[in-house]
C-alpha cells in the first residue's frame, strides 16, 4: 500500500497494533488453555496417587504327561496265561530221558544240551522254591515263574521242588508233577537233576528259550 499522507501512516500504524493485539490475545488464549489442561490432569494425579503397573500372572507351565505304552506283549502273555492249563494227567514216560535222573529235552534239541545243563554250561539266573505250596498253588506259581523269566530274557532257572520227605508215604508227589508242567510249557527247552550242591533231586536246572527279540 502506497502512503501519500501522515494520515495514512497512522491508518497503518493502527492496523499493525491491532493485528498485535489480536494474536496477543490468542497466544493468552492458548495458554489459558493449556494450564486448564494441566491443572486437571494434575487433579486427577493427585486422586489417584502413585500407580505402579500390574504384575503378569503367575501361570505354570503344566506339560501333560505323555500316555504309558501299552504293554502289548504282556497283555498277550497274560491273556495266554488264564487260558492255560498245565495238565496233572499227561504221561512223561516217553518224553524223558532215561537215564538216571529222568532229564528232559524237547523234541529236536541233541543230547549235547542235557549234557551241558548238568555240567553248567548255562550260569543259573534265577530260582523258585515250591516248599510248602500246594499242588494248585505250585503249578499256577511255577507257569508265572517260567512265564516272566522268559519274558525277561533269562535262560537258565533252578526250580526247586523237594524232595517229598515231607510228604505222605515219603513220595515226591510235587517232583513228578513238575516234571510233567514243565515239558507242557513251550518256553522250556530242557531241564535235568540239579547237581548235589544245587539241591540234587529235590531240584531241577531249566533251560529256556531265548527270547525272540524280532
Amino acid at each position: 500500500m502506497k502512503i501519500n499522507a501522515l494520515s495514512d501512516l497512522k491508518q497503518v500504524k493502527k492496523a499493525i497494533e491491532a493485528q498485535a493485539a489480536r494474536e496477543a490475545a490468542l497466544a493468552a488464549h492458548k495458554a489459558a488453555e493449556a494450564k486448564r489442561k494441566a491443572a486437571a490432569s494434575n487433579l486427577f494425579q493427585a486422586a489417584i496417587g502413585k500407580v505402579k503397573p500390574l504384575e503378569p500372572p503367575q501361570r505354570a507351565k503344566l506339560t501333560p504327561e505323555p500316555p504309558k505304552p501299552i504293554p502289548k506283549q504282556q497283555m498277550l502273555d497274560d491273556a495266554a496265561a488264564l487260558q492255560e492249563a498245565l495238565s496233572d494227567e499227561i504221561d512223561v514216560t516217553t518224553l524223558l530221558d532215561t537215564d538216571e535222573h529222568l532229564s528232559f529235552r524237547r523234541p529236536g534239541v541233541g543230547t549235547d544240551v542235557t549234557q551241558k545243563l548238568r555240567k553248567g554250561k548255562w550260569s543259573i539266573q534265577k530260582q523258585i522254591d515250591l516248599h510248602g505250596y500246594r499242588s494248585d498253588e505250585a503249578r499256577e506259581a511255577l507257569g508265572a515263574f517260567i512265564r516272566e523269566s522268559h519274558r525277561n530274557g533269562i535262560r537258565c532257572v533252578r526250580v526247586v521242588h523237594g524232595k517229598g520227605l515231607g510228604s505222605p508215604g515219603k513220595a515226591p508227589v510235587l517232583k513228578e508233577k513238575v516234571h510233567k508242567w514243565l515239558v507242557q510249557k513251550a518256553e522250556v527247552v530242557a531241564f535235568v537233576q540239579a547237581q548235589p550242591a544245587q539241591g540234587g533231586a529235590g531240584a531241577l536246572v531249566v533251560l529256556l528259550q531265548p527270547q525272540n527279540r524280532a
